[in-house]
């Protein structure tokens, strides 16, 4: 944590939009805790002379839920995804999206809406399936779709107690999950465009990007029909051979990469507790691990310790 690197809740509630206006386009990271979200808020590489870093965090339910141990089926609540979007939005400036599943009830979401907006959080996310919803990556799980004019209340009511023009309702559309297919994502589309929604998130579990681009190509004309254009976002888990830019090139003006911190982690903790067993100590795996100054840089302790030692020679001066 940098704590010079403060920045208001108002500053960081419409950073999702001034970026997308200034590049056109905002690649996010998901995070499921600080030290993650630091990750994610600093991590630049360079690539062809130029320095790539992530313009926003994806704080997603999946991962959330994984983090407490427990499956992603709408059993963690608003207040404990609450203390997890806290933690990140503690350490980091960069804009925050939030996966808000179904959004619940009209006034569940209301609150959602309220609760996100007063902490800064640029966007929520909110999935067009029948409450308790089930993952869309879980294969054997039966989708259910939410009636498009029920769900087209929900956005509404979310617009309605919205105080700011800079937050943002992203409405996910799971026609292509459930086997719907591009049509009827159109339909809903159109219905949740008119509701007032702010984006679109057509989202799919295919390895084939092909429902993903015909969506994208169709999307244009219908939102030149109905006078609005809201975002266009991605999440490509499953179609990961497609590069963001071609997603970009496509229309798309958010790019999330979903849960792959989470699952990284998930691997490295594994692999490294493994090992310690085989080897009967942990002198095998110190090349996989971050030293313990390492960690205490990224979080902030060595800030902590240099203020203690100035403080420290101020008061023996002036004894």
């Amino acid at each position: 944590m940098i704590l010079e690197n403060r920045n208001s809740p108002f500053d960081r509630l419409k950073a999702l939009g001034e970026c997308i206006e200034r590049k056109g386009f905002a690649r996010i990271l998901e995070a499921h805790s600080g030290l993650s979200a630091i990750i994610a808020e600093n991590v630049q590489v360079e690539k062809d002379g130029v320095l790539l870093e992530y313009d926003g965090i994806w704080e997603s339910s999946l991962t959330d839920s994984a983090t407490k141990g427990l499956p992603d089926a709408s059993i963690v609540g608003n207040d404990s995804r609450l203390h997890t979007i806290n933690e990140i939005l503690n350490v980091t400036t960069k804009p925050l999206i939030v996966d808000g599943d179904t959004g619940g009830e009209p006034a569940q979401f209301e609150y959602l809406v309220q609760g996100l907006e007063r902490l800064g959080v640029s966007a929520v996310i909110i999935e067009d399936k029948v409450y308790p919803k089930l993952n869309s990556l879980d294969a054997s799980a039966n989708q259910d779709l939410e009636d498009p004019s029920v769900f087209a209340e929900k956005i509404q009511a979310g617009k309605e107690v919205s105080t700011t023009r800079d937050f943002m309702i992203i409405s996910r559309l799971e026609s292509l999950i459930a086997g719907a297919g591009v049509a009827d994502a159109l339909n809903r589309a159109e219905q949740y465009i008119v509701a007032g929604t702010d984006g679109i998130m057509i989202h799919s579990n295919k390895s084939d990007p092909a429902e993903i681009f015909a969506f994208a190509d169709a999307y244009p004309a219908l939102c030149k029909r109905l006078g609005r254009s809201p975002l266009l976002v991605s999440v490509p888990t499953t179609y990961n051979t497609v590069s963001d830019d071609r997603l970009i090139a496509h229309g798309f003006n958010v790019i999330i990469h979903a849960n792959h911190t989470l699952r990284a982690a998930h691997k490295a903790m594994s692999e490294v507790a493994g090992a310690i067993l085989l080897g009967g100590s942990s002198l095998a795996v110190d090349e996989a691990c971050a030293t313990v100054p390492e960690v205490f840089a990224t979080v902030g302790f060595d800030r902590i310790t240099r203020k203690d030692r100035e403080r420290t020679e101020a008061r023996r001066l002036l004894a």
